[in-house]
């Protein structure tokens, strides 16, 4: 199985790409983010022509997460337990949820796409959203594990945080004085790995490979780029992938998305032949 994570940046604009590039890559799986649309505004129907089913959750023309997938999607859910939200000049309980999580099970595997809060600025009220936002998926993703120590989990998303130095090629993000390069974001960016749910990519894509690339100043061109966009597995999943990659390509051409795709493959789940008798 080929699994991929994609923040798109609009999918009425870029649905054609989208498409394309799924069928061509060979993908089973895709998890989107910044669809920045309706569920009934989506351009279904070319997913559809090419034998994808759709799962779209969004409330307007922001955020807003997706799954394309050529094999059945059950157990939709449109948040996690205890998803914080997030409303300007506002805080407690109660906070409208944003469209930042969609978690479909596909075969044995449990998927999230993922669209974690930007941050916006150090002392940005957002930024203690993103921060609490990104505590809270961990403990639930933990306390998932608990439950289901055997079963496949993935994280997948634009997770707005750059975990290591090489991570960020952009001179404009300084640590310090931007977001996504900050200690307490790094730190509950790490705090995943700790909990035993790690990056699956890192081992076969090596460092100074991004993902994301601003649309200004010549950035894609410079390669001054930013690693933000990750998948995180569980142990069951992270020993099934065989091999993952960074497709920058997709940021070249007409129209592209500031982001690129990411993707794993996986080695087909053997647990149900551990039983059969050995032949020689």
């Amino acid at each position: 199985m080929r699994i991929a994570t994609w923040n798109v940046n609009s999918i009425r604009t870029r649905y054609g790409r989208v498409v394309d590039w799924l069928v061509r890559e060979d993908i089973d799986v895709l998890g989107m983010q910044e669809i920045k649309c309706k569920p009934e505004q989506f351009p279904i129907e070319a997913f559809e022509a090419a034998g994808y089913e759709v799962v779209a959750h969004g409330l307007n023309q922001w955020n807003g997460v997706a799954f394309a997938s050529r094999l059945p999607m059950t157990n939709v859910e449109t948040s996690f337990p205890d998803q914080p939200g997030f409303e300007k000049g506002k805080e407690g309980v109660g906070l409208p949820l944003e469209a930042r999580a969609l978690g479909v099970t596909v075969e044995d595997i449990r998927l999230w796409s993922l669209y974690v809060p930007n941050g916006r600025a150090l002392e940005d009220p957002h930024y203690y959203y993103k921060l609490d936002w990104l505590t809270r998926l961990r403990v639930y993703a933990q306390n998932w594990l608990q439950e289901h120590p055997d079963a496949p989990l993935a994280l997948m998303g634009d997770w707005n945080v750059a975990p290591t130095d090489a991570d960020n090629g952009d001179p404009a993000v300084v640590p310090g004085f931007s977001t996504h390069v900050s200690e307490p974001e790094r730190a509950a960016f790490n705090a995943f790995a700790e909990a035993g749910i790690i990056d699956v990519v890192r081992p076969h894509v090596p460092a100074g490979l991004f993902t994301y690339w601003d649309y200004k100043q010549l950035r894609f061109p410079r390669n001054e780029g930013m690693r933000i966009d990750f998948i995180l597995g569980s142990p069951a999943f992270a020993d099934r992938v065989t091999d993952g990659a960074i497709h920058r390509n997709e940021r070249k051409g007409d129209a592209p998305s500031d982001h690129v795709p990411v993707t794993v493959d996986l080695a087909d789940d053997e647990s149900d032949d551990d039983d059969r008798p050995m032949i020689f």
